[in-house]
C-alpha cells in the first residue's frame, strides 16, 4: 500500500515503532514540510513473538492504536508508520561442567536449616524407633522415626532406652517435631527433622548427625575431610564423596549415612568445543576453558561470521536448539521456513556461572553448585522478514509503512533529545536480549554494533546460580532491592538500614530474605543470606551489562580506545534498573566518559530514543530536497 495522499503543506501525522525482545515501543508526531516536529506522545506494550519476525506485527498495532488513542487521533489520519531494523536474540546455556554423581556408598540428608533440636556431631548405627526396645546397650546408635509417630511417644521410647543404657546419640525425624523431641529427652541429643524419604534411610549402617548451634552452619559433614575422619575413608573414597561435602555446605543441620555396596559411579558428559569462523579464519575453544578465554578468541575473529558447537556435546546441543528455534519462526519471503544450517550465529556472549546439580543418593533434594558457563547467542534476520511485519502493519492499519533505519543509529538521534547531550555521543541501548552501541561524530557518520546478552541472561545467571527453579522470582531479585524481615514489625534493607512498620509482616515472610515489590516484600526461597544474594545479583549484572557496554563501545570508538568517547548516554528497559546505570557509570569513569542514563525528550526517560530517533530521520530525510 503506498502512502495516502495528504496535502503537502500540511503536516504529516507519523508514528515511530521500536521493536525490542521484551517490549515495543511507539512514538507519535506531526512533522511539518520543514521538517519540525511536534511530539504528540509515546506508547509502551510488550512484544509479541521473536523480537525481528513476522510475529511482531499484533505487538506494533496494539502500541500504534494505543498511542493514538491517547492523543484523541484516528488511524487514518497517519501518514507514515517507521519500523526499526530489528534484530532476533536468543540466549541459552551450555554447561561446562556436568557431573552427574551416583553416590551409592554415603547417603546423605542435609536441609532446612531453621528447625533441628541439639547440637552437635554424633556417629552411631542406625536403628529403627521401633527397634529401639530390643537394642541392647552398647555401641551407640541413630534413631530413625517414621512420620506416624507422635514427639512425646518418640522422646517416651528414647528416654527408655537410655535409662537401660542404649546409647541413643542422635535421632532422625520425619516430621517436623526436633524441637519438642529434644526439649522433653533426658539427656538431649541432635535431632533433625523433616527428613521426607526417611523411610530410605539404610538401617543397620554407620551414620553421622551433625546439628550446628543458632546462627552457624556444620563444619564436619560439609567438609570432605571431615568425611573421611568420621567414616575412615580413603583418598580413592573421599574424592568419591566430595559432592556430599560441597551439597551440604552452608546447612546447620545434615546426616550421612555409609552403606556398603563401595559403588560409587562418576559420570561426566562432555561440553565440547566452540567452533568460530570470522575474519577469514576460523579457531576452536573449549568451554571448559572459560568466559575468558572464549571471549578473548572471539575477539580476535570480529566481526564473526558464524558459530557452531561440537556435535554430540552440550554446546553443540545448546547452539543446534537456538538454530532450531530460529527455524521455527524464521521464514523466507514466500513463507517456506529457512533449513536451520542457513542461520548463522553473528555473536556471543560467555559468562561464567554455577548451575545446580542433584547428587544422587540425597534424601531431601540436596544439590550441589557445578562450574558452567553461560553463553548467550545472537541471531541476526535478513530485512525481509521486518519487511512483512511493514507490509502488514501497512494493510491492517490502513497507513504506508517502511523500514525507517537500524536501531543503534535510530538510538542515536533518540538520545540527542536528552538535556545535556551534544555530539559526539555514543549510546548503549540496553535490552532483553541484546546490547546495541552506536557512535555518531561530530561530522554525523554513524557507527553500530549489536552484542549478544541483556537483561534475559541476567535473570538466568540469577536463577542458576541461587538454584530457585523460579524465573518470576529471579526477575524480582533482578529488579527490586533486597531486605531481611527481622520481626514481624521491621526489616533491614541491604544497604543496613533498619526500617519499621505500624502493620505486622505476613507470616509467610518472616525472618526471610525479600525482594521489595511495589505490591511488597516477596520472600525469595532460598538458604543463601542477604549479603549473598545481593552479591549474586550485582555479579550478573557487572558479568553482562559492564562487560558489554565495554566490548560493544570499543567496537565503536576511533581506533577502540574509549578515551576518545565524551557522552555516553544510556537507553532501553534495563537503563531503568536502580544499580545497572552506577556500574557502567563506574566502569566508564577512569575513561572521562560523562556517562548517565538518557531521557528522551527531556519526559520519556530512557524509553522511545529508537522510535524518536525513527521519527526524527523521517523528518530530517522529508525536509531535504529531491535529488
Amino acid at each position: 500500500m503506498g502512502a495516502p495522499d495528504r496535502d503537502p503543506s500540511s503536516a504529516r501525522l507519523v508514528v515511530g515503532v521500536d521493536i525490542g525482545n521484551s517490549t515495543t515501543e511507539a512514538c507519535l508526531a506531526a512533522v511539518a514540510p520543514d521538517g519540525s516536529v511536534t511530539y504528540l506522545g509515546a506508547g509502551l506494550t510488550r512484544t509479541t513473538g521473536v523480537k525481528g519476525t513476522p510475529d511482531n506485527t499484533a505487538g506494533a498495532l496494539r502500541v500504534v492504536r494505543d498511542v493514538l488513542a491517547r492523543a484523541g487521533r484516528r488511524p487514518d489520519e497517519v501518514h507514515t508508520v517507521l519500523l526499526n531494523e530489528a534484530t532476533p536474540v536468543i540466549s541459552g546455556l551450555a554447561m561446562e561442567t556436568i557431573t552427574e554423581t551416583i553416590i551409592t556408598e554415603s547417603t546423605m540428608i542435609g536441609h532446612n536449616p531453621t528447625t533441628p533440636g541439639g547440637q552437635g556431631l554424633a556417629v552411631g548405627t542406625t536403628v529403627s524407633i521401633a527397634d529401639l526396645a530390643g537394642q541392647p546397650p552398647g555401641d551407640p546408635v541413630v534413631c530413625v522415626v517414621p512420620a506416624e509417630w507422635d514427639f512425646d511417644d518418640v522422646a517416651r521410647v528414647v528416654n527408655a532406652a537410655v535409662a537401660r543404657g542404649v546409647a541413643v546419640v542422635a535421632a532422625v525425624l520425619a516430621g517436623d517435631d526436633a524441637v519438642l523431641v529434644t526439649n522433653r529427652l533426658d539427656r538431649p541429643v541432635p535431632v533433625v527433622d523433616e527428613v521426607r524419604a526417611v523411610e530410605k534411610v539404610p538401617l543397620g549402617m554407620l551414620a553421622a548427625v551433625e546439628v550446628a548451634a543458632p546462627g552457624r552452619t556444620i563444619r564436619t559433614l560439609s567438609d570432605s575431610y571431615g568425611l573421611a575422619s568420621v567414616f575412615g575413608l580413603d583418598p580413592e573414597q573421599t574424592r568419591a564423596v566430595s559432592p556430599v561435602a560441597r551439597a551440604l555446605t552452608g546447612n546447620r543441620s545434615a546426616v550421612v549415612v555409609r552403606t556398603p555396596s563401595g559403588d560409587v559411579t562418576d559420570r561426566r558428559i562432555p561440553v565440547g568445543e566452540l567452533v568460530l569462523r570470522g575474519a577469514g579464519k576460523e579457531l576452536r575453544i573449549d568451554v571448559d576453558a572459560g568466559a575468558e578465554a572464549i571471549m578473548a578468541t572471539i575477539a580476535r575473529l570480529q566481526p564473526l561470521d558464524d558459530v557452531h558447537g561440537e556435535p554430540g556435546t552440550h554446546v553443540g546441543g545448546m547452539l543446534a536448539q537456538v538454530r532450531d528455534t530460529m527455524a521455527d519462526v524464521l521464514h523466507d519471503a514466500d513463507g517456506s521456513a529457512q533449513p536451520p544450517a542457513e542461520i548463522a550465529i553473528r555473536d556471543v556472549l560467555a559468562v561464567d556461572t554455577f548451575v545446580p546439580a542433584e547428587v544422587r543418593g540425597g534424601l531431601a533434594g540436596e544439590i550441589a553448585l557445578e562450574n558452567a558457563v553461560a553463553l548467550a547467542a545472537m541471531v541476526r534476520t535478513s530485512r525481509s522478514r521486518m519487511q512483512l511485519v511493514a507490509d502488514q502493519v501497512s494493510e491492517q492499519l490502513g497507513a504506508w509503512a517502511e523500514i525507517g533505519g537500524v536501531e543503534g543509529e535510530m538510538a542515536v538521534g533518540g538520545a540527542l533529545t536528552t538535556p545535556g547531550v551534544d555530539r559526539p555521543v555514543a549510546v548503549l541501548d540496553l535490552g532483553g536480549g541484546s546490547t546495541d552501541a552506536a557512535l555518531l561524530t561530530r561530522d554525523g557518520v554513524c557507527t553500530a554494533v549489536h552484542v549478544a546478552g541483556a537483561g534475559e541472561l541476567v535473570t538466568k545467571l540469577i536463577d542458576s546460580e541461587l538454584a530457585l527453579g523460579d524465573r518470576e522470582v529471579a526477575e524480582g531479585v533482578k529488579w527490586h532491592p533486597l531486605a531481611k524481615v527481622e520481626s514481624f514489625f521491621h526489616l533491614r534493607h541491604e544497604d543496613g538500614t533498619v526500617q519499621f512498620f505500624d502493620q505486622p509482616f505476613p507470616p509467610q515472610v518472616f525472618a526471610r530474605v525479600v525482594v521489595l515489590t511495589p505490591d511488597g516484600p516477596v520472600p525469595v526461597e532460598t538458604r543463601h543470606g542477604l549479603d549473598h544474594v545481593r552479591r549474586v545479583r550485582r555479579a550478573a549484572k557487572s558479568r553482562v551489562f559492564v562487560v558489554n557496554a565495554v566490548r560493544a563501545l570499543r567496537q565503536v570508538a576511533p581506533g577502540a580506545d574509549l578515551r576518545a568517547l565524551d557522552f555516553v548516554v544510556l537507553l532501553g528497559g534495563s537503563a531503568l534498573d536502580f544499580e545497572i546505570p552506577e556500574l557502567i557509570a563506574d566502569e566508564l569513569a577512569p575513561y572521562g566518559i560523562v556517562c548517565g542514563t538518557g531521557n528522551v525528550l527531556g519526559t520519556q526517560g530512557p524509553r522511545t530514543a529508537v522510535a524518536t530517533g525513527l521519527v526524527r530521520a523521517h523528518a530530517a530525510a522529508s525536509s531535504c530536497p529531491a535529488g
